[in-house]
């Protein structure tokens, strides 16, 4: 609960899936949010704190929103589920509520009163938002907000959280604090004497909160120090899902009868007549994968075309950059460590700022028009073969931006194994993190073909997605044999109305990501640029003088002319630093893929996270090359050759080798730590890291054996 004598409050958005409350929340807080976690949890959770202006006579608030995890009930099946109830229940939190939002969808209103009737009788100040009005009023039906509002002892407001209306209505009630309800609730008549013996184990609690408390006992007990309501339940031989049903179905009785009073009979709506039309296309058990996969051929065209005219501007303004900064600024380890350490490495990763926005704006627009659940849907039937279910897609999908958040997000899975094999497997799918290697690799290994809207590299970039995807049903399966359990597996999808994306929406998840990335990444690849720098520019004894001596010589510049020799010694000085010393030692492990020991050192510090091979390519080049050479890393990368041979060492076969390696291998310590503490175990992230390493480093060496 936030400090009674601190101006800010705590309001808490919770709803059911699919309600619009995260609309609402970005309505409400615009960009002005943080992303983390619930305490001792990895359950995500958001917060915005803004400051809401006087409206009228009521004066300005600083408002701390937090939007709770989706639940259709306070009875948690999933863990995500359950940090809404423990959010609601625990008083010493610094989050615990001084005012509930509780978001309705109108379209459903039936099912999303259940929740509220359970809010309501926790006793905590309350405003009921009915969202997507418009729906309701579309198909000529009308709510009475005065019948729903004294029904409930409540603040009623209408809203269209999309359209941004109703949003100051909203705040005005905020201003008001809302209202504490009067609650009345009482448990069926057979648990009278169980709800008595409960609010004495719980004195200063609501009594349905008792009753909470004591039908989630096993949840509750390791989240909150309550005590013990086990022997109660024991003494009345009630199973906790008794006490839900029975619950509900009271509810449901009295939420009917306040209905037909606040609406009259509920006409079907005419969007639901207009989705089931798409839908007949877009679940279609063969047209609804055929559209799928034409989506997402769409996606990775655009991702490469159109995004090549700015990468290409980002990436000529940094190495302009770096040539006027060696010209103006004085000769010396600052000036190196600047132009040939940490701008190469951050401009190799802010060169790629434009496929990750359009990628994510993409995704944004699918899960805005409600396509995604639709694709768990048409999705469920194949997974189910591999020990998963149409739940599963999901995490996969979100994979594609980052397998940490995706990996959280497999707590909606209620079947253990399934969940454990998602967790397993999303690792697999190729995140961000993978897409500006794959850029690099691509564009050095492919020529530019194609038109504005179609290119070979965009084809073989969607390839890469589905090679991923592939690579976690066979994982999958193996699994399935693997890891055993009695639960039943039950999917269950709500599908929303299709609804027109907003441009707000895509814009705030463009620049969301593009943040998260660009200062996740931006601080790693600045660390480690500065200490590759330092490894690659000095070295043990005094072999950096002997090469300065050789290769400045009269005799060696005529011979050799001045540029040539000045390239070779930048390459022989890196060869000798301590980096190119780390390089060669693990050098006879990946030279049968086809790699050197400069791709040696990304190798190693990938492990950081895998964006950070371009900034390490990026500072390896810039060091090992002459001082006037400010061409592209991509032009320096297809120029490099063999010692001794002089054979191009990025050939098509090793640039395919390194980017079938990058797509297997497990390369991320975040999310090796995520997966230790989702499962519990660090059995688990190590079995991922030796299996997905096996993977890439025979796949590499497959390729290079049949393409070199």
């Amino acid at each position: 609960m936030s400090d009674a004598s601190s101006s800010t409050r705590n309001v808490a958005l919770i709803g059911n899936p699919n309600s619009g409350k995260s609309t609402l929340f970005n309505a409400l807080t615009g960009l002005n949010q943080k992303t983390g976690n619930f305490p001792g949890v990895t359950v995500e959770k958001h917060t915005g704190k803004v400051r809401i202006s006087g409206i009228g006579n009521l004066p300005g608030q600083t408002i701390n929103f937090i939007d709770l995890p989706g639940t259709y009930c306070l009875y948690p099946k999933s863990p995500d589920e359950l940090e809404t109830l423990v959010a609601l229940i625990d008083r010493n939190s610094p989050d615990y509520p001084d005012l509930v939002l509780m978001v309705a969808d109108a379209s459903n209103l039936n099912r999303s009163l259940l929740l509220c009737t359970q809010l309501i009788d926790l006793g905590i100040p309350m405003i009921l938002a009915v969202n997507m009005i418009d729906l309701l009023e579309d198909s000529g039906q009308e709510l009475n907000l005065n019948v729903l509002s004294g029904s409930f002892g409540i603040p009623v407001v209408s809203l269209n959280a999309r359209e941004k209306k109703g949003i100051r209505e909203i705040k005005a009630a905020i201003l008001l604090g809302g209202k504490i309800p009067n609650s009345d609730w009482k448990a069926s008549p057979q648990r009278e004497v169980l709800t008595e013996q409960l609010q004495c184990a719980f004195p200063d609690r609501k009594p349905f909160e008792t009753y909470l408390i004591g039908a989630n006992q096993l949840m509750l007990e390791d989240r909150l120090p309550i005590n013990s309501t086990k022997e109660i339940l024991a003494s009345h031989q009630v199973p906790p899902f008794q006490l839900q049903s029975e619950d509900s179905l009271i509810r449901f009785t009295e939420i009917n009868r306040i209905l037909e009073k606040s609406i009259g009979k509920l006409n079907p709506l005419k969007a639901f007549g207009i989705t089931n039309r798409i839908d007949s296309v877009l679940t279609h058990p063969v047209w609804g994968f055929v559209t799928f996969m034409v989506v997402l051929l769409m996606i990775f065209q655009a991702v490469f075309s159109w995004s090549e005219l700015p990468m290409d501007l980002i990436d000529s303004g940094f190495v302009w950059l770096g040539d006027q900064l060696s010209k103006s600024l004085p000769a010396g380890s600052f000036t190196d460590l600047l132009t040939q350490g940490i701008l190469p490495g951050l401009g190799g990763i802010l060169m790629f700022i434009p496929q990750i926005a359009i990628l994510f704006a993409f995704i944004a627009v699918l899960e805005d028009s409600g396509y995604m659940a639709r694709v768990s849907f048409i999705m469920d039937r194949l997974l189910r073969r591999f020990g998963i279910n149409g739940r599963s897609i999901i995490p996969l999908i979100s994979g594609v931006a980052c397998a940490v958040p995706a990996i959280m997000s497999a707590r909606t899975i209620k079947n253990t194994r399934e969940r454990l094999i998602t967790i397993f497997i999303t690792p697999l799918m190729s995140c961000s993190a993978r897409l500006p290697v794959y850029t690099l690799l691509i564009a050095i290994a492919i020529p530019d073909e194609g038109t504005a809207f179609f290119n070979t590299r965009g084809l073989l970039l969607m390839a890469l997605y589905l090679l991923g995807f592939l690579a976690a049903l066979f994982s999958a399966l193996l699994m399935k044999f693997w890891v055993k359990t009695k639960e039943r597996s039950i999917f269950i999808m709500e599908l929303p109305v299709y609804r027109m994306p907003q441009l707000s929406v895509m814009l705030y998840t463009m620049v969301d990501k593009v943040k998260v990335f660009v200062l996740d990444a931006g601080k790693i690849i600045i660390a480690i640029s500065i200490v590759l720098w330092v490894l690659s520019s000095y070295g043990p004894g005094n072999k950096f003088a002997e090469l300065e001596k050789q290769y400045t010589s009269p005799e060696t510049i005529a011979s050799m002319g001045e540029t040539a020799a000045s390239e070779k010694f930048e390459s022989e000085k890196l060869r000798y630093s301590y980096a190119g010393y780390v390089g060669r030692a693990i050098e006879p492990a990946i030279e049968p893929l086809g790699f050197d020991w400069k791709i040696g050192i990304a190798l190693v510090t990938s492990f950081a996270a895998r964006e950070v091979f371009v900034g390490t390519m990026a500072t390896i080049y810039g060091a090992g090359s002459a001082d006037e050479d400010t061409s592209s890393l991509k032009m320096r990368m297809q120029q490099d050759v063999w010692d001794g041979t002089g054979n191009k060492i990025f050939t098509f076969a090793t640039s395919f080798a390194l980017i079938l390696f990058y797509a297997f291998a497990m390369q991320c310590m975040s999310t090796l730590a995520v997966v230790k503490r989702e499962t519990g175990s660090w059995k688990w992230p190590i079995i991922q890291f030796f299996w997905f390493g096996a993977l890439a480093w025979l796949s590499a060496f497959a390729a290079q054996q049949f393409l070199g």
